[in-house]
């Protein structure tokens, strides 16, 4: 047995699974957040524009909704404050981009379709990655934010100042 396992014996699986929520806040708030700044750099006007080419009713209003959504959802999941409220909206968002655009693009994210002397060519990008957003989002929902989390800090404050439960002897 190698050592590194020895020494992890004394650990259950329980141990190091509360930890599993922090690269997945990681991953997904950065990713979203990311994705918001792009769009704010580009110009939310830009988008707008997109958002209306493609049929999407207040096309300005929706640019700017979707922006602040992965923006400020990206930062809540990335500091785990009020992730499931922020999950709702942000879940919203990735299932408007699958059926407006990636579902007709199959499954798959990566598309290689050539290779030449400006590198790799790929094509339009399919529902994956939106797919892994979700289950990230879905995962931190119903298993916590983890660690290291405001809701964490949260729970356990609002666990403080919870009265103690009164024992009561009944005389055995």
């Amino acid at each position: 047995m190698s050592v590194v396992m020895q020494g992890l014996q004394g650990f259950g699986r329980n141990h190091f699974a509360r930890w599993a929520p922090i690269p997945l806040r990681l991953i997904v708030g950065y990713g979203f957040m990311e994705h918001g700044f792009a769009k704010l750099g580009r110009g939310v006007e830009m988008f707008a524009h997109i958002l209306q080419a493609m049929g999407m009713p207040l096309p300005s209003v929706l640019a700017w909704a979707t922006v602040l959504i992965e923006i400020f959802g990206g930062l809540a999941v990335l500091l785990g404050g009020l992730v499931a409220l922020a999950s709702i909206p942000m879940a919203i968002v990735l299932l408007v981009a699958i059926f407006t655009v990636h579902l007709p693009n199959g499954f798959s994210s990566i598309k290689l379709q050539s290779f030449g002397p400006a590198g790799a060519q790929f094509g339009q990008p399919g529902y994956e990655c939106d797919l892994l957003y979700l289950g990230g989002l879905a995962a931190l929902v119903l298993g916590g934010a983890g660690p290291f989390s405001i809701d964490g800090l949260i729970r356990r404050k609002i666990d403080r100042a919870r009265p103690m439960p009164v024992r009561v002897n009944n005389g055995g």
